[in-house]
């Protein structure tokens, strides 16, 4: 009897009419699969959102430090408050000592290229710790073990899970370098010393659920990753230094001359750029509280992950008021040597940044922190809450575009808080991206922007030694990290937008994903996962090829043919990506209709043939006519051959 049902069963379901296991069917369904786990759990939904037990720990800073121009020394102390979030007790923290990099044997300096790269440092001694104490209920270690760029600091008692807090205190001093990775360093100007002030503190890795400690060495090209907090910084430098640092000053009275801060607060109500200090008011002292001696300058910012500052006598200072869509407001300013005076330079630079961080508060999310400042320095560009440095030489478009692209960085990764260290593209691929179109609008596009052009980009696509996105930036070879950090990834943003997705799904998508991972720590599979489920599309497919791989787009029109009065269109995929086909059809009396096949064509083979009707002739047909794709061969997108054109 049993046999018998089987036997019925199988004739029932068609099972005895399969092919034979020599006749196997091919399809292109690996290329649809699911790439990596993204699968839920308690820490990271599959929805793409933070977990029931997502945490994050926090560290708040207290930091004193001095500056002294004659021997270009900083000596600080600093008082760290650490929280556990985590689940687990903590027996030591690990802290990076990025100030290390810069010795004769760092593993950054000996993984530097003989011939040298944008990643110079000076060989100085690095950063001398004294009179570490590591305080967790009223227990005091000071036992702690530096590593290249990390130090691991001991508690005499574990650090409880899920909210212990633990006091860690030092004293630190280093000698500030004059090249300094184009991150941070000093610039000798007419007027005196320019000090741009970046990785200048003793600063706690991140503990995750990813990684737990997250605790890669400071090499170079990889930049940065930090829990947030809340900065308390006083910077002590001579009386006629201005001092700009994330954050908003808290003692403008107690540094500046009653004409300056007068200045000072028109420029917080004033939408056009005030002059704060005059190129003709440089190092002068009149425009300062004390007129020998010191003064120090107060700057907070809460909910941040870092703190830079600059300080100078050379500066020339302006600034003017941003408005947010909230209605709150702040100060955009600039400060920058006389050599970069001028309206073809920094003198728009306070306009730039005003522009950029209304653009992006108003497109994306709205900017949280009451100070926006732009510095001139021997930096090429370079980000930090609330904070530039940007090249002193810079002008015109290339002084807005590197303006605009540092403030940028405000959303990714200043309050998207992804790894820069390993994922280099979720911060400047994405902020690439937004740049796009922040460009677009600034003065009805008085600067032009590239990203809409990627034909101009082929060659690359096309090399040898190209490498894939996902590639880490230390890894990388030098001559592949603008494409795998910045123009690729942003160009696979601007085909999901306005190819794949169009503009209003993408847009929810991408503002969701932004306000739920606001000051946490998405990786790549949540971005994936978040983007998919609010955009309500399955995106594997393009993931996986455009971001983890290094394969290519190239989509072709084959034949059109008539029959029986119904056209019959033949496409094929020639590339390694898959992607839907929107082509614009051109009848032979002038009019015009856009046509297109979603990607599924594409599951079952490279080739596809679609029937359609219509009582018109047809004259031509084009594939992408927008030109969105970074299709490597475009001599195949138009129907017929011969009427194509460069």
């Amino acid at each position: 009897m049993k046999k018998i049902s089987f036997l019925f069963l199988a004739i029932g379901f068609g099972f005895l009419s399969m092919p034979s296991a020599h006749a196997q069917l091919d399809n292109n369904q690996s290329d649809f699969d699911e790439f990596m786990d993204r699968s839920g759990n308690r820490y990271r939904s599959a929805s793409g959102k933070p977990g029931p037990d997502y945490f994050q720990n926090e560290a708040d800073y207290d930091i004193k430090v001095s500056l002294d121009p004659e021997t270009h020394t900083v000596t600080g102390q600093l008082t760290m408050t650490y929280t556990n979030n985590s689940p687990e007790n903590l027996e030591y923290i690990w802290m990076y000592l990025e100030q290390n990099r810069f010795t004769e044997n760092s593993r950054g300096t000996l993984t530097t290229p003989v011939e040298g790269n944008r990643y110079n440092g000076d060989p100085l001694d690095g950063v001398k710790i004294t009179n570490l104490q590591a305080k967790v209920k009223g227990s005091t270690s000071s036992k702690h073990l530096i590593t290249d760029t990390r130090m691991q600091v001991f508690f005499n008692k574990p650090l409880k899970a899920k909210g212990g807090t633990a006091e860690v205190s030092m004293n630190f001093e280093f000698e500030v370098p004059v090249n300094g990775m184009d991150r941070m360093g000093r610039l000798s100007t007419e007027n005196g010393e320019i000090y741009a002030m970046a990785q200048w503190f003793p600063q706690v890795a991140v503990f995750d659920d990813i990684e737990g400690w997250n605790i890669e060495p400071y090499l170079g090209a990889g930049e940065f990753y930090y829990d947030y907090g809340d900065f308390d910084v006083e910077i002590t430098v001579p009386h006629n230094y201005v001092v700009v640092g994330s954050g908003e000053l808290q003692n403008p009275k107690d540094v500046m001359s009653s004409t300056l801060y007068d200045r000072y607060k028109k420029a917080l109500e004033s939408q056009e750029t005030v002059t704060l200090i005059s190129s003709e008011e440089i190092g002068e002292s009149k425009m300062f509280a004390n007129q020998s001696g010191t003064q120090t300058w107060n700057y907070e910012i809460e909910n941040a992950r870092d703190f830079a500052f600059a300080a100078s006598k050379a500066f020339i200072w302006d600034g003017a008021q941003f408005n947010l869509p909230s209605g709150e407001t702040g100060l955009a300013h600039s400060v920058y040597p006389i050599e970069s005076d001028g309206q073809d330079a920094w003198s728009r630079s306070t306009e730039y940044s005003k522009a950029s961080i209304e653009y992006y508060s108003e497109k994306w999310y709205e900017y949280p922190y009451s100070s926006a400042v732009n510095v001139a320095a021997d930096i090429g560009g370079m980000e930090y809450p609330a904070l530039n440095f940007c090249s002193w030489k810079s002008k015109g478009g290339r002084l807005w575009g590197v303006t605009d692209h540092e403030f940028g960085h405000n959303w990714f990764p200043m309050i998207v808080g992804s790894n820069e260290r390993r994922y280099a593209w979720m911060d400047e691929g994405f902020n690439t991206f937004i740049n796009y179109y922040s460009t677009q609008a600034f003065n009805d596009g008085e600067y032009p922007t590239r990203l809409n052009q990627p034909r101009s980009l082929t060659g690359w696509f096309l090399g040898e030694g190209r490498e894939g996105i996902d590639t880490y930036p230390d890894m990388a070879n030098l001559r592949n990290l603008g494409m795998i950090a910045y123009y690729k990834p942003a160009l696979g943003l601007l085909m999901l937008r306005e190819y794949i997705l169009g503009e209003e799904r993408f847009d929810y998508a991408f503002r969701s994903y932004i306000e739920t991972w606001a000051f946490k720590h998405p990786q790549p599979q949540d971005f994936f996962n978040h983007m998919e489920n609010a955009a309500g599309e399955n995106l594997s497919w393009y993931f996986n090829a455009w971001f983890y791989g290094t394969g290519n787009i190239d989509l072709a029109i084959d034949s059109l043919t008539e029959k029986d009065g119904a056209y019959f269109l033949t496409v094929s995929n020639k590339g390694e990506i898959p992607m839907p086909m929107h082509m614009q059809i051109t009848f032979e009396d002038g009019s015009t209709e856009m046509k297109s096949l979603p990607v599924e064509i594409w599951q079952r083979g490279d080739t596809w043939t679609h029937k359609f009707e219509t009582e018109k002739s047809i004259k031509s047909i084009e594939l992408d006519p927008e030109k969105i794709l970074m299709d490597v061969n475009f001599s195949n997108d138009k129907w017929p051959l011969d009427i194509y054109e460069d």
